[in-house]
């Protein structure tokens, strides 16, 4: 089960980017090929991510819930559950978001299997690594 820490910086104040990432609809689409679906209640939906693993590309469909958030150390957790979509694997994690004043940082727990788990642990984390370091740029900029 990989786990990756990133940090971020941003311009815009703390509250004003705790709010974006309590917001579904707004933090689902700062990863790259995600988008929600549908609401499914206050602070869960249904969301999808295409990922582009080399030549692969896969798609996977679930959800994401906010499952913790404490406004005073703002500080967060969303949990996601998806399955790929036509084959066997799953991809789950655990993202905890610690804003503070310039940023954040985003430690994510994920547990991967199928397809994109036989590249290999090496590419698994280089492309997890990579689609948080997209993130949180586009993330800082929302």
């Amino acid at each position: 089960m990989p786990e990756l820490d990133n940090s971020f910086e941003s311009p815009k104040p703390t509250d004003y980017n705790w709010e974006a990432i309590l917001d579904l609809d707004r933090v689902i689409p700062c990863v790259q090929g995600g988008r929600v679906i549908e609401h499914t209640a206050p602070d869960s939906v249904n969301a999808e991510i295409v990922i582009s693993m080399g030549a692969m590309s896969m798609t996977f469909t679930g959800s994401v819930t906010i499952t913790e958030q404490d406004p005073a150390t703002h500080t967060a957790v969303l949990q996601v559950k998806s399955r790929e979509k036509g084959g066997q694997g799953y991809a789950n994690a655990d993202v905890t978001f610690v804003l503070h004043d310039g940023g954040g940082t985003i430690h994510t727990a994920a547990q991967i299997s199928g397809k994109a788990a036989s590249m290999g642990e090496g590419v698994m984390v280089s492309v997890l690594d990579g689609l948080i370091g997209d993130f949180a740029e586009k993330l800082a900029s929302i």
